[in-house]
């Protein structure tokens, strides 16, 4: 990595959730607002509790500010999830490398 040059490159944002219900046996993406994210951030996503038959499956930077999170229903039943405060680990890499990685 280059010299950082008062820019942050990782942290660390907490934020209010409130997803929608997802449908049975489906997976479905949401989004929320997070401010200060960009496109190309790479996201790591705890919820902090469990609801049972859904997970959280991925999440990605759809647009500046905006977190899409995937979630996936494994019950026969709708689920709502109950907003909560979400922890979310973001890092920005300087640069990416396409292909294999050389050990």
């Amino acid at each position: 990595m280059g010299a950082m040059m008062n820019e942050d490159r990782f942290g660390v944002v907490t934020f209010t959730f409130d997803p929608a219900s997802v449908a049975a046996a489906t997976s479905a993406e949401q989004t929320v607002t997070v401010n200060g994210l960009k496109v190309g951030d790479v996201v790591v996503l705890s919820k902090p509790t469990a609801t049972a038959g859904v997970g959280i499956v991925n999440c990605r930077v759809s647009a500046a500010n905006t977190l899409a999170v995937t979630f996936v229903n494994a019950t026969a039943s709708p689920v709502d999830p109950a907003s909560e405060t979400y922890t979310a680990f973001w890092f920005r890499p300087e640069k990416t490398v396409a292909g294999a990685v050389n050990p």
